[in-house]
């Protein structure tokens, strides 16, 4: 199974941020990606339909003989992950907003998260408050209509650095010292993020720590390729192609990008 590819899917072309991190340490492992764009964005669905969405994702990557599956959205991995480990006999990576490291080293002892309203309302992101931040002031901000912005490739424009500023402008106003962006298209802000936040406020996403955790569990599970050949990537949207194209075609040319209707 060393030689099967490692899947991984969101609710768009976010999860390209982890995917990057993962390629980046894994060059020989090969990976199938799929951007679920048309259902975009899962943080205002509930949970029923989340989960509903994740196994359909699920089983079109294991259908591909997929050894590992990175759940490469916040919202999916909140509300869905727990189930997919129960159900599906291959392991799961979930991404979670990155407050551990945010609470154990602020020092004005408030975090700001930035994330979906499906990821701040779930169990999982209030049992890792309490397990890591008992100490800390979090304070949370839904970031609503920027992964619609994002998936429109509307990255650098004045409507997403001043509602990016909308939700950025309270919690500086609150003191914190640390940004955990607790969705992974939010990482394609980082740009617009450093023009706004003043210096010393430090940002925080998951990407390498996920990529980090997916080394170990192959690792764990003798599953690393065996190859000494470059990884190839095969990319699939429900929606434009050309548009998850631009997301990754700067990382590597042993790539395919395409449609899939799924």
């Amino acid at each position: 199974m060393n030689a099967y590819p490692i899947g991984i899917f969101d609710s768009g072309v976010g999860g390209t941020s982890i995917w990057k991190e993962i390629q980046h340490l894994l060059p020989y492992e090969s990976t199938i990606y799929l951007a679920d764009s048309k259902n975009a964005p899962y943080g205002e669905k509930s949970q029923e339909d989340i989960l509903k969405l994740s196994i359909k994702n699920t089983e079109l990557l294991l259908a591909q003989n997929c050894k590992l599956i990175v759940v490469a959205c916040n919202t999916a991995t909140t509300n869905a992950i727990a189930y997919l480990r129960r159900t599906y006999n291959v392991p799961f990576i979930g991404i979670e907003p990155a407050i551990k490291p945010a609470a154990l080293n602020s020092t004005a002892k408030k975090v700001g998260v930035l994330a979906t309203k499906g990821t701040l309302t779930s169990s999982l992101f209030h049992s890792t408050m309490q397990n890591h931040a008992k100490d800390i002031t979090i304070i949370e901000q839904q970031g609503k209509g920027l992964v619609e912005l994002i998936e429109a490739g509307l990255l650098h424009t004045d409507a997403t650095r001043n509602l990016l500023e909308s939700y950025v402008r309270p919690m500086l106003n609150e003191g914190i010292d640390y940004l955990v962006l607790g969705c992974t298209h939010y990482p394609y802000l980082i740009p617009l993020l450093h023009e706004i936040l003043p210096e010393g406020i430090k940002i925080i996403d998951s990407g390498e720590a996920v990529a980090k955790q997916t080394q170990k569990v192959l690792g764990e599970g003798l599953l690393l390729s065996a190859s000494e050949t470059i990884g190839r990537h095969q990319f699939f949207t429900n929606t434009d192609a050309n548009l998850l194209e631009r997301f990754v075609s700067s990382v590597t040319k042993e790539k395919t990008v395409r449609f899939l209707d799924f």
